[in-house]
């Protein structure tokens, strides 16, 4: 795969120049794709700039007609290396026109497409994307030592999980282009996979043992976005906020020097991911939204469609549920129990381990409960252990049988917690079987490990849960510091009133994003694109950004803001107003007041109609979920012969 890569801009072509190889030319006018002459760089005098590249993230069609968009990689930081391949986090990104203009578009068409670049930078913008030239960060170790030697062959793109190749959709040109074109147009070392997550690489020592910790999380592409916009399952068994965290060690011994290889390789993964059954959270500018939780019978089909996936991939599944056993998150837990047991299946083991309450009051050493409670099952499900000291001779010696996948409601904060206290147990085991550690030696004792070790956590916490709610994770102090502290307390309720906002007011956008990058909302061209027939002879543009709202809900928020602006002015200065009574005053103030708290109360009782909904894939509406069955609750009301009472099922 080609690595280092200048790209030369002329006014015909993109013209991408490797170290080595043939180059790649992109016809700006036609659209395109060939390779050229290993030389194929265009003369100074037709060149309009040049910059250096770190590889192609793909491209995407928007309104303009034949006018692909190439996103380019052009800056990127190496954080670490694995079995001596390095990892890239990326750096900056750039959306290049292959247009020269937007001929032929009527003037709300190019406010469109300057709204559609503006979403894609936006999402490029929110970070967390990684890759290398050289290792499948989308597969686990242990499933890489399962490969046959005819897949280590093939190119990366085609070997690597297509659940975490992020910008499969939008690498489809180069990809198609390869299966439908002679040999002699292979693109496959232009073909650069890209995951979205997170990734830490860290050099430690215990005992005086040096060894590399590593931490890959892993978002999948199916059934994406952001908090409310994106719940439960889907008819394919997708989940939302599906995450796979995978904890590596790699040692090559107590004398070995750097770098570390990883002559022995051990590594532990996680999955979490919403609760699998039909959900969702209706906003509606109330800080707890509406619960609405499906029909049980299509929740069924589609859990099992999920765990049968699950089960190839992993193994049995041990579902850790974290959410209350109590109020408005009981039905969830009901409808989670009640699925596990109609799919009555032995490689299911399901445990309700209700956070809150167990470590309630600052009581979080509680969680060590939940680690007794499945230590069976954790010492039964094992890790990977790949030794590789005799190089002539590498032998798997363990390997990892099933797979922890825990959720709370959003698989965010108490999921984390509780995932890094299960791989810190493992880690302990594993560093005791490869003699980092004695016996019955435990890795909590070494505090400068430690330290590092929760900062690690607390760092994919903070990366998992901004991408998904828009904000860094709550609970961190914990996970940083082992302690609950009243500072992390203030920290988590601003971080929790920031998700308020955005989730009311930005996530709209934000979901637009994630829907046109990974190709769920594909933008058909301007001859084409959002027209409906009015007549025979005449078609219009209907623009999926346009708002629909009614006049006067679009004028509420700047009469509430006026009214409470005046009320503010009015109490801060009251001679503003001129008024000469205090009765004049005080009923001057009442106004204001009845103005505000009018504008409040509609806000509230048409709360659906404030939200900043996404415009390209359509959200159900209230009466959309009601229709489709279910029960739409705010409390845990659900009928009595819909669940179960939540518990462990042996």
């Amino acid at each position: 795969m080609h690595q280092k890569i200048r790209l030369y801009i002329t006014k015909d072509t993109y013209v991408l120049e490797p170290e080595s190889g043939a180059s790649l030319i992109v016809r700006r006018k036609s659209g395109t794709v060939e390779l050229g002459a290993d030389n194929a760089v265009p003369p100074v005098t037709e060149q309009e700039t040049a910059m250096s590249i770190s590889g192609i993230m793909g491209f995407i069609q928007l309104q303009a007609y034949l006018g692909y968009y190439m996103i380019v990689i052009t800056n990127s930081e190496t954080i670490g290396s694995i079995r001596g391949h390095d990892i890239h986090r990326v750096g900056s990104f750039q959306i290049l026109p292959l247009a020269r203009n937007l001929a032929g578009l009527t003037e709300i068409q190019k406010q469109d497409e300057h709204t559609y670049v503006r979403l894609l930078e936006n999402h490029l913008k929110s970070g967390g994307f990684y890759f290398s030239y050289t290792y499948d960060l989308t597969q686990s170790l242990q499933r890489q030592g399962e490969f046959n030697n005819d897949s280590l062959t093939e190119p990366l793109w085609k070997r690597v999980d297509d659940r975490f190749f992020w910008n499969r959709y939008i690498s489809s040109k180069l990809i198609d282009a390869i299966l439908t074109k002679d040999a002699s147009q292979n693109f496959t070392d232009y073909i650069l996979p890209v995951m979205q997550g997170f990734v830490n690489i860290e050099n430690v020592h215990v005992n005086d043992k040096k060894f590399v910790l590593g931490l890959i999380t892993r978002r999948s592409r199916f059934r994406p976005g952001t908090r409310f916009f994106s719940r439960g399952i889907d008819s394919d068994g997708h989940v939302s906020n599906f995450v796979e965290t995978e904890q590596l060690v790699l040692y090559d011994g107590p004398d070995a020097p750097s770098p570390i290889v990883g002559k022995k390789q051990l590594s532990y993964v996680q999955t979490r991911g919403s609760i699998p059954v039909y959900w969702s959270q209706i906003i509606n500018l109330k800080y707890t939204p509406r619960l609405w939780v499906g029909e049980s019978r299509k929740s069924l089909a589609a859990a099992r469609s999920h765990f049968d996936e699950q089960i190839r991939t992993y193994g049995p599944q041990i579902l850790v549920n974290l959410i209350n056993k109590k109020g408005y998150e009981l039905p969830m837990g009901q409808a989670y129990a009640r699925t596990v047991e109609q799919l009555n299946d032995p490689r299911l083991y399901y445990t309700h381990f209700d956070f809150h309450s167990e470590c309630k009051k600052m009581r979080w050493d509680r969680i060590q409960l939940l680690v007794d409670q499945l230590q069976e099952q954790l010492v039964k499900q094992g890790y990977f252990y790949y030794d590789a000291s005799d190089k002539n001779a590498p032998v798997i010696r363990k390997s990892q049988e099933s797979v922890i996948r825990s959720n709370c409601m959003d698989c965010l904060d108490r999921t984390n917690v509780v995932q890094s206290t299960f791989a810190r147990w493992v880690l302990t085991q594993q560093l005791r079987q490869i003699e980092i550690l004695g016996p019955n030696e435990s890795i909590e004792k070494h505090a400068d490990f430690m330290f590092v070790y929760r900062n690690v956590w607390a760092d994919n916490a903070d990366a998992v849960s901004t991408t998904y709610s828009g904000t860094g994770a709550l609970k961190t102090d914990f996970t940083r510091t082992g302690q609950r502290t009243k500072q992390g307390a203030l920290q988590d309720l601003s971080n929790s009133l920031t998700r308020y906002v955005k989730n009311n007011f930005l996530d709209g956008k934000r979901q637009d994003g994630f829907d046109l990058i990974l190709g769920n909302y594909e933008v058909q061209p301007a001859s084409t694109a959002g027209t409906v027939a009015i007549s025979s002879e005449k078609q219009q543009y209907i623009s999926p950004f346009a708002s629909n709202r009614p006049l006067r809900v679009r004028v509420v928020p700047s009469i509430l803001v006026f009214g409470l602006f005046m009320l503010l002015l009015n109490l801060l200065r009251p001679g503003y107003s001129g008024v000469q009574s205090w009765l004049s005053y005080l009923m001057l103030l009442a106004f204001w007041l009845s103005v505000v708290v009018s504008g409040v109360r509609f806000a509230i009782r048409h709360g659906n109609q404030f939200v900043e909904w996404p415009h390209l894939v359509h959200q159900p509406d209230y009466d959309q979920f009601e229709a489709m069955g279910g029960v739409m609750e705010k409390g845990s009301n659900l009928p009595p012969e819909s669940g179960l009472a939540p518990q462990r099922l042996e």
